[in-house]
């Protein structure tokens, strides 16, 4: 079996590498040269262009930046999928809305290839650990063919349904992650103009209802000011602002979640977006500093 591997930014790097490690020869392609270099220099075989993975692969997986990216290759004139094999499937693990990945799945369709939603739960350490939570949306009989395969690059791997699903859990998750974030840099800015120690109040929060895995793995940025990015502010801001346009979409007001995206998108407006999604604590240090 051939596996093509498109994008291989901080996330796809390491779950190409996983499957190159597990021994599946692996075409690889990205716009960025030096990227493809990293992933080759483990293995693997280089594609000059992504038809040519869409023509010798049975399996592609494709790991972008923003939904209008999977688009662009995808629903084009010139669209992968019209290069892939009847039969073949295309695996997406990028973060995308339910809508985006309903056009996917029927455009798949139309070119005779099935299609599985696979968003992941954590960030680049987790991949190339192959310890990345895979959050698998499709049809179900596609799914149990390629969970082996799901398997080398991350674990758990569970089932979510069709593939709104999944990809909806993956916005939700992470709306309810960064809304905690931001609530919890509220609380260090408050605790600090109060006069406690914020060592102290990091220590004692995981001793309360307030602990969280937001306090434990970005607690720490916040002490030192540390903000190189894990996860950054221009990614957050993007599945936040997916996330509260999906529950627009049905109705749901999602106040909090709001409040979230406006925290973000100041963090972006003060030169942060390429910061980790942590420096939204400065909006807070800014807003307590002009008060």
């Amino acid at each position: 079996m051939k596996i093509g591997f498109i994008g291989l930014g901080k996330m796809g790097s390491g779950l190409a590498r996983n499957l190159i490690r597990s021994g599946y020869d692996v075409l690889l392609f990205d716009i960025n040269p030096q990227a493809v270099k990293k992933v080759s220099d483990v293995g693997g075989i280089i594609a000059d262009a992504p038809a040519k993975i869409g023509k010798e692969a049975d399996v592609v997986f494709t790991s972008l930046p923003l939904p209008q990216h999977l688009i662009e290759l995808l629903i084009t004139s010139d669209s992968l999928l019209r290069y892939m094999n009847p039969g073949s499937v295309l695996i997406d693990v990028s973060t995308i809305d339910p809508g985006t990945a309903r056009l996917v799945a029927e455009e798949a369709q139309k070119n005779e290839v099935e299609f599985l939603a696979c968003p992941l739960g954590k960030g680049p350490a987790q991949a190339e650990e192959s310890t990345e939570p895979i959050f698998a949306g499709g049809k179900k009989e596609v799914f149990n063919k390629y969970k082996e395969i799901l398997g080398k690059i991350g674990n758990p791997v569970s089932y979510l349904g069709d593939v709104e699903q999944s990809t909806a859990f993956k916005l939700i998750s992470n709306m309810v992650g960064m809304a905690n974030l931001s609530v919890l840099s509220e609380g260090f800015q408050l605790a600090e103009q109060l006069g406690i120690d914020p060592k102290q109040f990091k220590e004692l929060m995981h001793d309360t209802g307030a602990n969280s895995a937001q306090l434990s793995l970005r607690g720490p940025l916040i002490l030192d000011n540390n903000y190189t990015p894990m996860f950054s502010v221009d990614l957050a801001e993007k599945d936040v602002r997916l996330g509260v346009e999906m529950a627009e979409g049905i109705g749901l007001p999602v106040q909090f979640s709001k409040m979230t995206l406006y925290h973000l998108q100041e963090a972006q407006k003060i030169s942060l977006g390429g910061k980790d999604a942590a420096a939204v604590y400065q909006t807070f240090s800014n807003y307590a500093k002009r008060n």
